[in-house]
């Protein structure tokens, strides 16, 4: 049986070839069973990650049964993820459910307060072998539980203290991007001469976006046309996740363009079907979707088809 892969030599390899992997999170076992077949029939290793209400939601007791039944299924290199951790005893509830990536968020804390927090946690997760990521700066934006008025980017300098002091093995930096599906108004843009500063100071660590939803304007228009009402969504430009990509960024956090892609499909389905009320049916519509989603961003977007 395949096991959970190394978080952390997936993101070196990653960071060493210039692309970087996609951390996508999933609140239903057909967007689960999506993101697994679109990486394996790409090749593309794999981030499954799950935020504390999406964790809930789950049911914690039934996530390690699941991803044992994934693992029998698949060869691809896969990691478990949990994304956006708040405090010391959800990593350690995680941990023992079987997660071998944890991400603690203490952006939200004074920074020496995030650095204590974030330390706490390298020292005890690394105890396991599981890897740690940390965030520093704030992105704007509301997605689940994350939720902030305004930008804080990242200051380099203090990105090389932070890491020194923790021992982190990634890190997430903000640099533009936001969460939810409200990104922008006009044209995208990132900072990229902050990103170039961290590596340069860092040039062997790898950074994570979050926030980096695309959020497909098809989708979009769909879901507005059988009954949505999300007008005047925008993502990040696919061309500057590309560029992010080749630099420095490893690991690419997409939530939001899977739920949208989602919702446009059962809209549509259910709207062109109104006699249909089978789940199997407009979920597996939904799940096909989705997957086609996936295997392009895998391919034309992170760069990591055939990585595997």
């Amino acid at each position: 049986m395949n096991k959970l892969a190394s978080e952390k030599q997936m993101l070196k390899k990653a960071l060493k070839g210039g692309y970087s992997i996609g951390a996508f999170n999933f609140s239903s076992l057909e967007m689960l069973k999506a993101i697994v077949e679109a990486c394996e029939e790409e090749r593309s290793p794999v981030i499954v990650a799950l935020s504390e209400s999406g964790l809930k939601y789950a049911e914690p007791g039934y996530i390690y049964d699941v991803m044992q039944a994934v693992l029998k299924n698949t060869t691809i290199p896969i990691a478990l993820h949990l994304d956006h951790g708040k405090n010391f005893e959800i990593v350690k509830k995680c941990i023992k459910l079987g997660f071998n990536s944890v991400m603690i968020d203490g952006s939200y804390l004074p920074y020496e307060e995030n650095v204590k927090l974030t330390k706490k946690v390298v020292d005890y997760a690394h105890k396991y072998n599981v890897s740690v990521e940390g965030e520093l700066g704030v992105l704007a934006g509301v997605e689940d539980d994350v939720k902030a008025d305004s930008h804080k980017y990242t200051d380099p300098m203090q990105a090389l203290d932070f890491v020194k002091r923790t021992g982190v093995d990634s890190l997430a930096i903000a640099i533009g991007t936001s969460h939810g599906a409200f990104k922008f108004k006009g044209e995208s843009t990132l900072k990229f001469n902050i990103l170039k500063k961290v590596s340069e100071l860092m040039p062997n660590l790898p950074i994570v976006l979050h926030g980096a939803s695309n959020v497909p304007q098809d989708c979009i228009e769909c879901i507005n046309k059988f009954g949505g009402k999300i007008e005047g969504a925008k993502g990040v430009s696919e061309s500057l996740i590309k560029k992010a990509s080749k630099m420095a960024v490893c690991k690419v956090n997409n939530d939001t363009d899977l739920r949208v892609c989602f919702t446009a499909a059962i809209r549509e389905y259910l709207s062109l079907h109104p006699e249909e009320f089978t789940p199997r049916k407009y979920l597996q519509y939904a799940k096909d979707k989705v997957r086609e989603l996936i295997k392009y961003k895998v391919k034309k977007v992170f760069g990591s088809a055939g990585k595997a």
